[in-house]
């Protein structure tokens, strides 16, 4: 496989000065060490080691720089990426699964800039929140459904855009826990999850609800 033209870390070490100098304020001590940890990778600053090929009758040696091991590197991870992502798949269930995203307006995004940890976890409780509640509602499926969510924040053209991807088994446990409830179909004989009319507004009511509580709270 050829090398890419352009890798993160290049990109990091060309562009990471300038990026600290206008976001720097912005960033936490974790996100400028990963950072710091990309712009060395498998270079001379982390050191090196002599790699050998142990075919019989090839002596063939070359250099390599060590790696920065850092988990959010994406040509350290790969190997770890790929070994995650195959763990998860045993864990699956024979069902349907949906892919739910909750996204946060560009103004509330600009407010998460300043106040990451109030916003980010209010994002996650009121999420579960109204998955939860939903899903629980006879009305709709009546069923304890389990869910996974993944925080991202920037969007596809690398702005900031705050919103969770999650991942949801298409049912979920009756109330007495003995059976399993499958989301229903459409017409077309399709399934569905729930509402995206309802569960938009629970989750604009229960996030407003959570940020108004959050600052009338706030130290002044």
């Amino acid at each position: 496989m050829s090398k890419p033209v352009l890798e993160v870390a290049e990109v990091v070490r060309r562009f990471g000065g300038a990026f600290l100098d206008t976001y720097g304020a912005t960033l936490s001590l974790a996100q400028k060490a990963v950072l710091r940890a990309l712009a060395l990778c498998r270079t001379s600053a982390l050191g090196g080691h002599l790699e050998q090929c142990d075919n019989p009758g090839c002596s063939f040696q070359r250099p390599a720089y060590n790696s920065c091991r850092n988990r959010h590197c994406p040509k350290c991870q790969s190997l770890a990426k790929a070994r995650w992502i195959c763990a998860r798949q045993q864990q699956l269930l024979p069902v349907v699964y949906f892919h739910v995203v909750f996204t946060l307006p560009e103004t509330l995004a600009r407010l998460a800039l300043q106040n990451k940890a109030v916003i980010y976890n209010l994002l996650f409780q009121t999420t579960a929140a109204t998955l939860r509640s939903i899903a629980a509602d006879p009305k709709h499926l009546g069923a304890e459904i389990g869910f996974f969510a993944i925080l991202h924040t920037w969007g596809q053209q690398l702005t900031h855009h705050p919103h969770l991807h999650c991942v949801v088994p298409g049912g979920g446990l009756s109330p007495d826990g003995q059976r399993w409830i499958s989301c229903p179909q459409s017409n077309t004989g399709k399934h569905f999850f729930l509402s995206v009319k309802v569960l938009s507004a629970r989750f604009r009511r229960l996030f407003a609800d959570a940020l108004l509580e959050a600052f009338c709270n706030a130290p002044q």
